[in-house]
């Protein structure tokens, strides 16, 4: 098997998280600056086998499409063009960023490090895979 790549995608920065080969663990992968997310994905590609790329849809409460759902639009489109050999898939992002939070929160992290949304978008991203995989 190979692995399936999470994605919190943000103007600025982008939150990576990444199964094990066999799918059943998700890990934090890392915390890109936008500009340089297609580098780093294809450097990444190049080291692993990766079969999916999921991608978190931004979603309003109501389940309409946030104002960035336009650029999540874009920046598949260009992934599916780089990565034509991997399926890329959307899975809604609802409340990931709140839950990341409160879970960083509850794992006693300092007061310094909970401010960090690098970590805020890394966490984001292993939760939206996590979900996603419970739901394939």
């Amino acid at each position: 098997m190979a692995r399936i790549l999470g994605i919190d995608y943000g103007t600025k920065r982008i939150g990576l998280s990444t199964t094990d080969p066999l799918q059943i663990i998700v890990t934090g992968l890392d915390t890109v600056a936008n500009k340089d997310v297609f580098d780093y994905l294809k450097k990444y590609i190049e080291e692993e086998d990766v079969e999916c790329i999921v991608v978190g849809q931004p979603m309003h409460e109501d389940g309409n499409p946030s104002q960035i759902a336009h650029l999540v639009v874009g920046f598949i489109r260009k992934l599916q063009k780089l990565f034509p050999e991997i399926k890329v898939d959307t899975h809604d992002e609802r409340y990931t960023s709140y839950d990341a939070k409160q879970y960083i929160l509850m794992m006693g992290t300092k007061q310094k490090k909970r401010r960090d949304k690098a970590l805020v978008d890394q966490v984001s991203a292993i939760l939206i895979l996590q979900d996603y995989l419970g739901h394939i």
